[in-house]
């Protein structure tokens, strides 16, 4: 089963990055398979939009989605998670592991 991380990234020093390398590492150290958006890297001239379309491509490969803490404040992660409840991919949350 391979899970997608989702965590507010617009408007945090480094974009949140270290957050999600952090998570990433630790569920894989877990012996999850993880898709980590920040592993994705950046794109000159992209903008929210265009994350987004790649992310949520991202998302419909994966049959779970880890919400990061503060997820409820990002607008790109609750839409990840409401894409993902319409499509019954199963919603966990970081904090529960």
């Amino acid at each position: 089963m391979k899970y997608y991380l989702a965590g507010p990234m617009t408007g945090l020093p480094d974009d949140n990055f270290p957050a999600f390398a952090e998570a990433a590492a630790r569920l894989r150290d877990l012996g999850y398979v993880i898709h980590s958006p920040a592993e994705d890297g950046r794109v000159e001239g992209w903008g929210w939009n265009d994350y987004m379309r790649r992310g949520l491509t991202a998302l419909l490969t994966c049959q779970g989605i880890i919400m990061l803490p503060n997820s409820g404040s990002s607008r790109g992660a609750c839409l990840e998670k409401r894409l993902a409840i319409e499509l019954c991919i199963t919603v966990f949350y970081y904090e529960d592991y």
